[in-house]
């Protein structure tokens, strides 16, 4: 038997998610945001779809065979289709444009790792934008001119069973990786895009191609209700306030009045019930809908695990049908409490 499987991880820019000069040229147009990208992708070929679109800044495309006989991997290998689908960055002046083509970094494939049952294929891919990014960075040579380097480093698992597993071993610390598993949907997210640490240390030694990468902070996908609702928050009528909590820092308190409810939209934070750790969520999580929906008051406590950034939304700006819907899969503090 034959078993082949692809995963895939786009990058992109979110709204709002770069700060300083760089957010400047954003809201200047010298540059664009990305919109958020499909739940699904198909295969290769909308992969290369998606990129002459300009939808994302770089993708790993990893896809692997297995022959497999009584439980046993006999041979295994890549598709020679992986590795690295990189975009281009388009700078505007008034009606003047220009394209920079993006420079690719070699792609690290690690030899196969059988196991009982399994292999296992690791891949990482990246590069660096063509437009020069002049900054000072904290260590030697204290000045930079080339932009930082982007990356990912997939792992996919094929077992002799048919099933396949896709893990986002590591990750540049900027931008937003999204990772799709076999079966084309969303599988994992990074859950914080931090510029500040990208600009400051993801260069020379310290990326994959001098064997340092970087462990990726992994959150799970948000619900297709949170995906609905994230829409209408961020591309309803009114902008919703956007506010930023550094790590550690509480967004609700349990037992407190509320009468917000918030869309993370960078960041991780947990969920507490009567001083028990619930959950860990990351971006596009819909809190606090609770407190709008029966007593006013928050049910849970949660509190930022890395700095935080999200769209905060009074009641009188949510739609409370939606709102029932989605509270009828979270009750998270019901199920600790059973």
């Amino acid at each position: 038997m034959r078993v082949d499987a692809t995963a895939v991880s786009l990058s992109w820019i979110p709204s709002d998610s770069l700060t300083g000069g760089l957010k400047v040229g954003m809201d200047l147009r010298l540059s664009h945001w990305d919109d958020p990208l499909p739940d699904r992708v198909s295969g290769p070929e909308e992969v290369d779809r998606l990129c002459r679109e300009d939808r994302f800044r770089f993708g790993n495309l990893l896809a692997a065979w297995a022959e497999v006989e009584d439980g046993r991997v006999l041979d295994a290998g890549l598709h020679g289709h992986s590795g690295l689908v990189m975009g281009s960055t388009t700078v505007s002046v008034g009606r003047l444009g220009a394209t920079f083509r993006a420079a690719s970094l070699p792609t690290i494939q690690r030899e196969p790792q059988h196991a009982e049952g399994s292999v296992r294929f690791v891949q990482t891919v990246g590069g660096r934008t063509g437009v020069p990014l002049p900054r000072p960075v904290p260590h030697p040579p204290f000045v930079r001119w080339q932009a930082p380097t982007v990356w990912t480093t997939l792992a996919l698992t094929l077992h002799a069973d048919g099933r396949s597993e896709v893990e986002l071993v590591g990750a540049s610390a900027f931008p937003r990786h999204w990772v799709y598993d076999a079966s084309g949907a969303v599988a994992l997210k990074s859950g914080l895009a931090d510029q500040g640490r990208w600009m400051a240390h993801s260069f020379g030694d310290r990326t994959p191609w001098a064997d340092r990468d970087r462990e990726a902070l992994v959150v799970a996908f948000e619900t297709e209700l949170e995906r609905r609702l994230s829409h209408d928050i961020m591309r309803g009528g009114r902008r919703p306030e956007v506010r930023r909590l550094p790590e550690g820092l509480q967004l609700t308190r349990q037992g407190d009045p509320g009468d917000e409810l918030y869309l993370v939209l960078d960041g991780v934070v947990r969920v507490d019930v009567d001083g028990q750790p619930l959950a860990e969520l990351g971006p596009g999580a819909v809190l606090g809908e609770r407190a709008l929906l029966e007593d006013g008051l928050r049910t849970s406590t949660v509190t930022a695990l890395t700095p935080l950034r999200v769209a905060a939304v009074p009641r009188d700006q949510v739609d409370l049908a939606k709102l029932r819907a989605l509270a009828a899969t979270h009750h998270r503090e019901d199920l600790l409490r059973s």
